[in-house]
């Protein structure tokens, strides 16, 4: 029944296609604005799982997109290989694979290109996962490979939860790392096993979710026959100030999370300076009435190596999570009824750094893209749509354009206008885009994923769409 399921789906497939051509021609005959035309090019075929993280997918010549091979956002435990695909021949690289891989772990996922090196980054489980250390937010790190030496792993980031523990070094797990626009410095989010294991005994103690950076400086950390530890490459901190206790209607977060980089290069200070290293986040706050919001902040970071700030040891205490750095500066920049809503997604700016979006709902309950300035001010909408964004976004390198799945279909935006445009059919439940549109440094392609029947099963596969 599969079989012929798939070849109905193909017949739908086609048929959609031929409708999708006919608008755009209709459009085109009405003296309408005419779309970007884009085609398309399924590029991966396998039984396996292809998914793109939610940024960086391509190489820094746009030649190759690299991914993980997860068929479901939850199985970065059981995934064992971080393979790349050519966006011209099809030619499929595996570039890691792990050691002893089980249901349990290590685990590897997640994966970016450096854009500025033949580098990819990915989350990589602590190498002695098993039924009784499963891989845990706590417990992953972030690995690299040169696309020249495959199977060379190279940690990033130090971890040490062995006291006494090493500045430099963090004590649990970083994920979704994203390179800075000079592929200098690196953000991720951060749960530490240290507070982790600590609440299960002290009810006043939470594990809370942090931002983090890593910068280039090596750290050593004594090696142990456990593999629970390992030096890095970078020095790594937290730079998010988050409390288990917000007081109601203040600035005070519990949570901070899905972050991104502002700007290639920054952005500018009200009075025109250049501020050159920032991060936009998500902070969850709560309200006058208690009620736990998510709303925008900003850190500004110091252009310097992270240095520790009086009483705050950057690799924290046995009791203690590791402290925000000297210089860094934490700021609250929406106000809202609601928060941001929609789904899971994270932040995104334009290259100048002016411009921050996000997801929240309309005064109709409709998912938008809204922005805002990292200095803060009224919101703008980007989107009007009569129907919801259902994926997180990416924003082209010129800043003109914003593409995201909605309506069962990949959209672009004109960030300025608000012209929007359906570049692909829109597509069945089953079949429907899945994840985050990834641009090309060159802004003339998009990577996408959706399932497609492979042996009788639904598999992600990678499709481009170029002009």
């Amino acid at each position: 029944m599969l079989i012929f399921a798939g070849m109905a789906s193909q017949i739908v497939y086609w048929l959609l296609s031929m409708v999708f051509l006919l608008t755009v021609a209709e459009a085109c005959h009405r003296n309408e604005k005419p779309v970007i035309m884009f085609q398309e090019v399924q590029l991966t075929h396998s039984p396996q799982g292809h998914t793109l993280h939610n940024t960086q997918a391509f190489s820094r010549d746009g030649q190759w997109i690299v991914y993980d091979a997860r068929n479901d956002d939850s199985q970065i435990g059981s995934t064992g290989s971080i393979e790349m695909v050519n966006v011209e021949t099809g030619e499929i690289r595996t570039l890691y694979q792990t050691q002893h891989q089980t249901v349990y772990g290590p685990g590897v996922g997640a994966a970016t290109f450096s854009p500025t090196q033949d580098r990819v980054l990915f989350i990589h489980g602590i190498r002695n996962a098993d039924a009784s250390r499963p891989y845990g937010i706590t417990r992953r790190t972030g690995v690299a490979i040169d696309i020249d030496r495959p199977q060379q792993p190279i940690f990033m980031d130090a971890r040490d939860i062995i006291p006494p523990y090493t500045p430099g070094a963090l004590r649990g797990g970083t994920h979704a790392h994203s390179w800075s626009g000079d592929g200098q410095w690196i953000s991720f989010t951060y749960n530490d096993y240290v507070m982790e294991q600590l609440a299960k005994t002290d009810t006043a103690v939470q594990d809370l979710r942090m931002v983090g950076i890593m910068v280039p400086k090596p750290v050593t950390v004594p090696p142990d026959s456990t593999l629970e530890n390992n030096s890095g490459i970078c020095f790594s901190a937290v730079v998010t100030d988050v409390t288990e206790n917000p007081v109601p209607g203040s600035d005070a977060i519990d949570k901070a999370f899905d972050e991104c980089w502002i700007g290639k290069e920054g952005y500018h200070k009200p009075d025109g300076t250049l501020q050159r290293r920032a991060i936009a986040f998500q902070g969850n706050v709560r309200n006058a009435e208690g009620k736990t919001l998510t709303e925008i902040f900003v850190v500004d970071l110091p252009d310097e190596l992270p240095t520790e700030a009086n009483g705050q040891p950057l690799e924290g205490t046995a009791t203690s999570r590791p402290g925000v750095p000297k210089g860094v500066s934490q700021r609250r920049i929406t106000h809202s009824a609601h928060g941001v809503e929609g789904p899971r997604h994270w932040l995104r700016t334009t290259p100048d750094g002016a411009l921050i979006c996000y997801l929240a709902k309309d005064p109709n309950g409709v998912i938008q893209l809204f922005g805002i300035s990292p200095n803060g001010g009224n919101p703008v909408a980007i989107t009007r749509n009569k129907f919801s964004v259902q994926s997180p976004f990416n924003i082209d390198p010129s800043g003109t354009w914003i593409a995201y799945i909605a309506d069962n279909s990949v959209f672009i935006t004109e960030i300025a206008t608000g012209v929007t445009e359906r570049i692909t059919p829109r597509f069945t439940d089953a079949e429907k885009p899945i994840g985050a549109p990834n641009w090309s440094p060159d802004g003339k392609a998009i990577a996408y994923n959706r399932n497609t029947i492979v042996d009788q099963e639904y598999f992600l596969q990678i499709f481009l769409l170029h002009r």
